[in-house]
């Protein structure tokens, strides 16, 4: 989605778009955040392999997520950082005011989609995820590069107004029922069949499903806009996208539900960011299975 109002890429942007910007100046900066929740070196060693030139790496780990325990209470697997922490590590890598910046990772945008999530969070618009992520990035012949990026001087940026909200345990527990819970893992986790990340299988009471990956198409890229409309008005049924939560393991892929439905004409849904990990750690939250 481009703002109507300027040249911000505010959703998603293809390949071309992001050489054509790379060319021009001020040069939009750029972040991989290929990662695996198997393999969690995997990321940093594929950007040393070779990234988009000029991209910085953070890790899901260690840069887009919080401690996960303070005392006896569990956030989940991966909670939000400290916002102000979080607004210091963009300022390091050189973020100003307005600039724009591209998010990608692998291929599906799962985690370039919480990058995405997490700097509106911070009051930044002017972001997008590379559609189709590093594999498109490859296919339309963009250039490689093993080169360390620059250390650039430090950015000006300060965390603004926020544009997305995070829902608090608490706050999801006092209004279940009463919004639409969207659930964002598989299907077999969502019915409680398996789990192999988390302490209970099964899914949250009243959560409606939706897997992250039925926003692509064949070609691994977000489907058409009017499509996925189209199919969150109906799963969302009498409430509106403002009465809308979403959740899934850790708060990673329910960020792909929520840029979907940004791409979709359809914001100011919230982020669940605990998930499923932190509700299940909890004996005295409430589950369903099936």
């Amino acid at each position: 989605m481009t703002d109507a109002a300027s040249p911000r890429q505010t959703s998603l942007i293809d390949a071309p778009t992001l050489r054509t910007l790379l060319a021009a100046q001020p040069a939009p900066l750029v972040i991989d955040v290929r990662f695996d929740l198997s393999n969690t070196d995997l990321g940093e060693s594929q950007h040393a392999a070779g990234h988009i030139p000029g991209a910085h790496y953070l890790h899901l780990d260690r840069d887009l997520s919080g401690p996960r325990q303070q005392g006896d209470q569990f956030f989940g697997r991966h909670p939000l950082p400290d916002r102000d922490r979080f607004a210091a590590l963009m300022r390091r890598l050189g973020l100003q005011p307005g600039q724009q910046v591209v998010a990608y990772d692998a291929a599906d945008g799962m985690y370039a989609a919480r990058l995405w999530w997490m700097l509106r969070w911070l009051g930044h618009d002017a972001v997008a995820v590379l559609d189709g992520g590093f594999a498109a990035w490859q296919a339309a012949g963009g250039a490689i590069s093993t080169q360390a990026p620059t250390i650039p001087q430090p950015g000006t940026f300060e965390a603004g107004s926020a544009l997305e909200q995070p829902w608090s345990k608490q706050d999801l527990l006092a209004q279940l029922g009463r919004v639409r819970l969207v659930d964002a893992r598989a299907g077999e986790r969502f019915r409680g069949e398996v789990e192999p990340l988390d302490r209970q299988a099964g899914h949250i009471p009243g959560a409606s499903h939706r897997f992250f990956k039925t926003n692509l198409g064949a070609d691994g890229r977000f489907r058409p806009a009017a499509e996925l409309k189209a199919e969150f008005e109906q799963l969302l049924g009498e409430f509106s996208a403002s009465d809308t939560v979403h959740q899934c393991g850790s708060g990673v892929t329910a960020c792909h539900n929520l840029l979907a439905m940004h791409h979709a004409g359809l914001p100011g849904s919230r982020l669940y960011p605990g998930s499923w990990s932190e509700w299940s750690a909890d004996p005295r939250m409430p589950l369903a299975r099936g």
